[in-house]
């Protein structure tokens, strides 16, 4: 069955990790209810990257949302593409806006946002945000307001 939806990752017991950013490794599966509107939600509290510059590693929880339209990302294929990043350099920026064009690539959401709350490194965090919202639907006007308030009250930050 999952075959047939072109799933080839989950329940499979061989898994092969790579080390190196590979965006081929993500999957999707047809949305049952792509007439309404809902949220999907994942927090990855373990991601890590690495410093473009001095190769050091770079620690984040990475909050991605979506409405999807007719597609859903596979979770294990995103467990697997986000663990890709672990050998892969770019900065903070960068991630967050190359993890959300791989989702618009591989499911054509009618909204997303990715969110990167990275640990400080000599004393500064950066928390990196973009959304995108599905160009002429109400999703568009729906982004530009989410980005306009995105943080308007901003978390307490003293333990990171």
């Amino acid at each position: 069955m999952r075959e047939k939806e072109g799933l080839t990752l989950l329940g499979n017991k061989h898994t092969e990790y790579s080390m190196d950013y590979d965006p081929s490794v993500l999957e999707a599966f047809a949305n049952k209810h792509p007439e309404r509107d809902y949220f999907v939600k994942f927090n990855c509290p373990e991601f890590t990257s690495l410093c473009p510059i001095t190769g050091q590693p770079d620690f984040a929880t990475i909050t991605i949302s979506y409405v999807p339209d007719e597609k859903l990302v596979e979770s294990k294929s995103l467990k697997l593409y986000l663990f890709s990043f672990r050998n892969h350099g770019d900065f903070h920026e960068d991630v967050i806006n190359i993890i959300m064009k791989d989702l618009i690539a591989l499911m054509d959401p009618k909204y997303i946002e990715v969110w990167g709350k990275f640990l400080p490194r000599g004393g500064l965090s950066i928390d990196p945000y973009c959304n995108c919202g599905k160009p002429g639907t109400r999703w568009e006007k729906a982004a530009w307001e989410r980005m306009c308030n995105h943080d308007l009250f901003p978390e307490k930050v003293d333990n990171r």
